[in-house]
């Protein structure tokens, strides 16, 4: 594959952005106490992040979309960095919230153009490689992000951890300025061209099958610290030991799904994904039962979820060939309502009821993204006289 070292320089930004994201499911208590308020509002902080990225990157990416990739990049890291800065000042429950809101906004400009960047990288036949590279970044903030971040926040604070991570982000930021080119379309786009792909009825019911399984996802994932504490007998140590390994397994999933793809199909590998997470949500309803069986099911629920991400990049980018970027941007997007949908759910069961209904709810999210999958891969099917598992 070509530029595979710029290709893991983009992964290594993606995944402290990806850090900044997640790592609220594994200090959500510490914050709530910090900031004086409940579980359910800390809950929100990753909310907004993702409602922000998911509003701000596709306006934002359309109205840059003849910009030079690279320049777009740099900016976006750089305010990413700086609001990371911030958070290190002992500021007021609704001014995090607003900071939240722009890295939410950054970084999730910054991973879409990361992703469409090494789509233009590589060859044709390894853009689901390199999706699956960059998706690896991602993943593996919950691999080290989130367990090591739980960890030191025990030690120094989370609000240390933020500075640290932006200070980090430097590295990648002037790696990108020195190693990679500049990138523009080759074509001007017009905002009829980008509106277009909104008006395809198979990529808009490919994008609400994003929602609904990253929805289900998140309902759970989301909570998963108050959800293992409830169900197990765990310390926090052994809590980011747990999610350390659940990391493990999502990393594996993004590279797995990669490849997949790129061998199997999109299509094959996103109805596997779908299945064994749905299975595995309605299995949580008897893992707790045993501690070893409910960390089996956790890690098989990461691998099959995080497999499922780069076949459904792919797979929208083979449907929008001329716009990777639109495609890649609205699909980001749809990734984030589906995080903000699920942790807002995930939020109101346990305000409501208690952790322990949540897999319930993940499991109908993502029952609704299969049943659209097979409606949409059989009506494909039926245009091109193909088998689901081509690609």
């Amino acid at each position: 594959m070509k530029n595979k070292r710029i290709i893991y320089i983009l992964a290594l930004a993606v995944f402290l952005i990806g850090t900044i994201e997640y790592i609220i499911t594994g200090v959500i208590e510490m914050i709530a106490v910090d900031l004086g308020v409940s579980t359910s509002e800390v809950g929100l902080l990753v909310t907004v992040f993702a409602l922000s990225a998911a509003i701000v990157t596709p306006v934002l990416i359309a109205l840059t979309i003849n910009a030079d990739r690279k320049k777009l990049l740099m900016t976006t890291l750089g305010v990413f960095i700086a609001s990371n800065g911030l958070m290190f000042v002992d500021l007021a429950y609704e001014t995090v919230l607003w900071i939240r809101i722009i890295q939410g906004a950054s970084g999730g400009i910054a991973t879409v153009v990361a992703m469409a960047i090494a789509t233009r990288l590589v060859e044709r036949e390894k853009r689901g490689n390199a999706i699956g590279i960059i998706l690896m970044g991602l993943s593996s903030s919950l691999v080290l992000g989130v367990p090591v971040g739980t960890f030191f926040s025990e030690m120094f604070g989370w609000r240390v951890l933020f500075v640290l991570i932006g200070l980090l982000s430097v590295l990648p930021l002037l790696i990108i300025y020195k190693k990679v080119p500049a990138i523009k379309e080759e074509e001007k786009v017009t905002l009829r061209m980008q509106l277009s792909i909104l008006r395809n009825p198979t990529i808009l019911m490919a994008l609400t099958i994003t929602l609904f399984y990253v929805g289900g996802y998140s309902t759970l994932f989301t909570y998963i610290t108050p959800f293992l504490q409830a169900t197990s007998s765990l310390s926090m140590t052994e809590i980011s030991g747990v999610l350390f390994l659940a990391g493990i397994c999502s990393f594996v999933g993004s590279r797995l799904g990669g490849q997949l793809a790129d061998a199997k199909g999109a299509k094959f590998t996103i109805c596997l994904g779908l299945l064994l997470q749905g299975a595995t949500l309605l299995l949580f309803a008897l893992a707790g039962v045993n501690l070893l069986v409910l960390i089996l099911v956790l890690m098989i629920f990461m691998l099959a979820t995080w497999s499922i991400s780069p076949a459904q990049q792919l797979y929208l980018v083979t449907l929008a060939p001329r716009n990777p970027d639109i495609a890649l941007s609205v699909n980001t997007s749809f990734i984030q309502f589906g995080f903000a949908l699920g942790s807002g759910l995930g939020g109101l069961v346990i305000s409501r009821t208690t952790v322990l209904y949540l897999n319930w709810l993940g499991f109908a999210a993502v029952s609704i993204a299969l049943l659209l999958a097979i409606l949409l891969f059989k009506k494909m099917s039926s245009r091109t006289g193909t088998p689901i598992v081509t690609r």
